[in-house]
C-alpha cells in the first residue's frame, strides 16, 4: 500500500483508477508513478496491462485512451 492508495488489480478498475489520478492530481505519467511509489517495472506493468485492454497512454491528453 502506497499512501492511501492501493494500486488494483483489475484492468478496468486500474484504468479507472490511473486515469483519475492523473486528471485530478498529476500532470504526467512519470509525475504519477513518483507520487504514487510506483517503480519503473511496476509502471511498465501498469501499461501492459492497460495495453491488454486496448489503452494506451496519449502524453496530450495525459490519459489512458
Amino acid at each position: 500500500m502506497r499512501g492511501d492508495y492501493m494500486i488494483p488489480k483489475d484492468p478496468i478498475i486500474l484504468l479507472s483508477f490511473i486515469n483519475t489520478q492523473l486528471r485530478d492530481n498529476y500532470s504526467n505519467l512519470e509525475n504519477m508513478a513518483e507520487g504514487l511509489d510506483i517503480g519503473k517495472d511496476e509502471l511498465q506493468d501498469i501499461c501492459t496491462k492497460l495495453e491488454g485492454i486496448g489503452y494506451k497512454y496519449n502524453a496530450d491528453r495525459n490519459q489512458f485512451i
